[in-house]
C-alpha cells in the first residue's frame, strides 16, 4: 500500500535537482535600514528546511541559511530610521506625488521579477511549498501590487474632492498614516507580508517589516532592490526573535499601525503595549476554523472536488481552508468513501517533484501535534476512515480523514493548520448552525447543496457569523479585489487591493466658511477647483 513509502520519502542529497542546490546555504548576514544594506556582526539562526536528506546510515534536516539574531538596540534603529523618513508628513517619501511614488514602486516590481527563481526556489526549500504553489504565490504577489497600483491610480484620480453643504465649503481627501509595522505568517510569507506593504508604501508611510520565523531567508535577494527603489528609511527590516524585536517597537508608542499574522492571543498581547492603543491602527489576520456544510441534496462528486482541495491545498496550512465538515448522515457513507479516494489520488513527495500536491510540514513538531488530535479523537470514539492516514514520517504527515467526530473532541475547537480533516454527522441542520454561532471565529463558511430555499436559510443565519459565504466552492481569499476580512476572533480590518488602501490611510478635511474670497484660498490649498 502506498503508506508503506514513508520512509523513503525524504531524498539523498543526489537527488536533489542541481538547480535548486545552486541556490543554497543563503548568508543572511546583511539588513536594510536608513537605505542601507548594513552589516550583521552578532549572533545567527540557523535555518533547516523542512526538507530531511537521507545517507546510508541516518537522515538529518538540510540546514539552508542563516539570518540575523537581532536585538532591542536594532529594533529601535530601524523605528529612528522610518520615524526620521516619514517627517511627520515632511519627509521625502510622504511628500512626493502620488504618480511619483507609483514610478518608485514599478521599480521595486521590475527589480523583483529578476529574482523569481530564486525566491521561488527558496520559497520551496523554507517551507516545503511545491513548486507549482510557490510559482502561484509570486506570481500573485505581483499581480496584487499591480492591481493595488491601478486602485490607487482610481483613488487619486477623484482626490482631492470639494465638499459644501450648510454654508460650508470644503476639500476632503486622505492622507497616510505614519509608521507601519508589517509581520507577515510563514505559510504565506512573501504574498502577506508584500499585500500589505504594498498599500502602505503607496500611500505615503514608510514601513518596517519582521520576515516570519520560517520564511526568512527569500527575503535576501529583495533587499536591495528595495534599497535602490526606495528612498532611504521608507522601507526597514528587523530579524530575529518577534518576542526580542516587537515588544519594544510597540511599547515605544512609535508605531502607528500594525499589520499582523498570527494568533489572536499575540496580536492582544501585541497591541496591549502600545502606550496609546487608541491611536494604533490594526489590520489582523488571526485564527479561523472554517467550516464546511454539506446538505442532503448536494452533489457529492463536485462538493469532494471542492472539499479535498479546501482542506488540504498546501497541507491545509491555510487561514481560508475548510478545517470541519459537517454532513447530513445520509451523505456520510458517500463522503467519506470518495474523499478517501481522493486522497490516495493525491501524489506525495518534495516539492520539486512533478505535479506533488502533499509535502513535508514547515514547522518542527507539527507531525507530533497532529498526531496528537488524532489520538485524541480516536480514544473518544472516532476513527481514521482512509488507507494510512495520520502516518508520519518526520516532518511528513499523511492526511487523516476522521469520523465521527464530536465536540469532546480537541479537534472538533482546535484550528489543526494541517491535513487532518474532522467529520461531524449531522441529521438535523441547527447542530452546524450552532457550531457557526458558538465558535469564537468567523472567517467564512462553505454550504454544499442545491435546495435553493435551505441555502437561503442557512445564508441568512451565516452572514450574521462569518464574513464570507461560499456556495459550492471552498473557502478562499480569492479572487484579491474583494474585501478579505472576518469576525469574532478571526481578523480586524478589511484588505483587498483596494480597501488596503483606506486601511492605511485617514481621512482629511479642509473647510472654510462659503465666500468668495475663502473660496479662492481653498482652491489654492486644496489644489482643486470647486464648483460654483
Amino acid at each position: 500500500m502506498r503508506q508503506h513509502n514513508l520512509d523513503t520519502i525524504f531524498p539523498y542529497e543526489r537527488d536533489i535537482p542541481a538547480m535548486l542546490l545552486k541556490d543554497i546555504p543563503v548568508i543572511q548576514n546583511e539588513y536594510l535600514v536608513n537605505g542601507r544594506l548594513e552589516h550583521w556582526e552578532g549572533p545567527f539562526r540557523e535555518v533547516f528546511s523542512a526538507v530531511y536528506i537521507r545517507t546510508p546510515s541516518n537522515m538529518a534536516l538540510k540546514m539552508i541559511g542563516t539570518y540575523p539574531l537581532m536585538t532591542e538596540k536594532e529594533s529601535l534603529e530601524a523605528l529612528d530610521s522610518a520615524r526620521k523618513a516619514y517627517d511627520n508628513g515632511k519627509g521625502p517619501w510622504p511628500a512626493m506625488t502620488s504618480g511619483e511614488r507609483i514610478a518608485h514602486f514599478e521599480t521595486f516590481i521590475s527589480g523583483m521579477m529578476d529574482r523569481r527563481e530564486q525566491v521561488i526556489h527558496l520559497l520551496m526549500w523554507e517551507i516545503g511549498k511545491s513548486y507549482l504553489n510557490a510559482q502561484g504565490e509570486f506570481d500573485r504577489t505581483i499581480a496584487y501590487m499591480r492591481e493595488t497600483i491601478y486602485a490607487y491610480r482610481e483613488m487619486e484620480q477623484g482626490s482631492p474632492q470639494g465638499v459644501m453643504g450648510q454654508g460650508i465649503l470644503g476639500v476632503a481627501g486622505r492622507a497616510p498614516i505614519g509608521i507601519v509595522l508589517c509581520v507577515g505568517p510563514f505559510n504565506y510569507p512573501l504574498f502577506e507580508t508584500l499585500s500589505v506593504l504594498a498599500p502602505a508604501l503607496l500611500t505615503g508611510n514608510t514601513v518596517i517589516f519582521k520576515p516570519p520565523r520560517y520564511g526568512t531567508l527569500l527575503f535576501k535577494p529583495l533587499l536591495a532592490i528595495f534599497r535602490d527603489a526606495f528612498p532611504p528609511g521608507a522601507v526597514n527590516t528587523v530579524y530575529g526573535q518577534g518576542k526580542a524585536l516587537l515588544p519594544p517597537l510597540l511599547s515605544s508608542g512609535g508605531i502607528d499601525a500594525l499589520a499582523f499574522i498570527g494568533t489572536s492571543s499575540v496580536a492582544a498581547y501585541l497591541k496591549g503595549l502600545h502606550p496609546k492603543p487608541h491611536r494604533l491602527r490594526c489590520v489582523l489576520g488571526l485564527e479561523a476554523k472554517n467550516p464546511a456544510i454539506i446538505l442532503p441534496d448536494a452533489d457529492i462528486d463536485a462538493t469532494v472536488e471542492e472539499c479535498v482541495k479546501g482542506a488540504l491545498a498546501f497541507n491545509g496550512q491555510r487561514c481560508a481552508a475548510l478545517k470541519i465538515f459537517f454532513v447530513h448522515t445520509s451523505l456520510v457513507p458517500q463522503f467519506l468513501e470518495r474523499f478517501s479516494e481522493k486522497i490516495m489520488g493525491l501524489k506525495y513527495g518534495m516539492p520539486w517533484e512533478e505535479d506533488v500536491f502533499l509535502t513535508p510540514l514547515a514547522e518542527p513538531g507539527k507531525s507530533r501535534y497532529l498526531d496528537g488530535l488524532v489520538r485524541d479523537a480516536c480514544d473518544l470514539g472516532a476513527r481514521v476512515v482512509n488507507d494510512g492516514g495520520g502516518l508520519s514520517h518526520e516532518t511528513f504527515f499523511y492526511p487523516a480523514l476522521l469520523y465521527p467526530v464530536t465536540e469532546a473532541m480537541r479537534v472538533y475547537h482546535e484550528e489543526q493548520f494541517g491535513p487532518v480533516i474532522p467529520v461531524v454527522p449531522y441529521d438535523d441542520l441547527n447542530e452546524a448552525i450552532r457550531y457557526t454561532t458558538e465558535s469564537n471565529y468567523g472567517q467564512q463558511a462553505s454550504i454544499f447543496g442545491r435546495n435553493r430555499d435551505m441555502v437561503a436559510q442557512l445564508v441568512d443565519v451565516l452572514i450574521h457569523q462569518v464574513s464570507r459565504v461560499n456556495i459550492n466552492i471552498q473557502c478562499q481569499r480569492s479572487p484579491d479585489t474583494v474585501p478579505f476580512t472576518g469576525r469574532k476572533d478571526s481578523a480586524e480590518g478589511s484588505l483587498s487591493a483596494s480597501d488596503a488602501l483606506q486601511v492605511f490611510t485617514t481621512p482629511y478635511l479642509i473647510a472654510t466658511k462659503e465666500t468668495d474670497e475663502n473660496r479662492g484660498i481653498l482652491e489654492a490649498v486644496g489644489g482643486k477647483e470647486l464648483a460654483p
